[in-house]
């Protein structure tokens, strides 16, 4: 599949707010922090992934699986979409 994505910045945004929040929670344990913020923190990071994994997997189905259904690539981009949702739902 091509790339080009319609929301890119958006999404590069977001995933490097979690990269700081990932590192923000590593200074935390290496600092002994209490662990109830710590899990708070995790639990945040958790949910940002997969607010960002959500976002992006709208992109896909915008971009690309709309883009390879236009050149007749139907059954490609669905077995594609299939494998992308399946990942995102383990």
């Amino acid at each position: 599949m091509e790339y080009g994505y319609k929301h890119s910045k958006k999404i590069v945004n977001r995933l490097a707010r979690i990269e700081g929040h990932v590192r923000s929670v590593k200074e935390m344990v290496a600092e002994g922090r209490d662990c109830s913020e710590i899990l708070t923190q995790l639990a945040a990071v958790h949910q940002a992934i997969e607010n960002t994994t959500k976002a992006f997997l709208k992109e896909h189905m915008e971009h690309c699986v709309t883009k390879a259904i236009r050149e007749g690539k139907e059954e490609e981009a669905l077995a594609e979409l299939e494998v992308a949702i399946d990942r995102f739902l383990r």
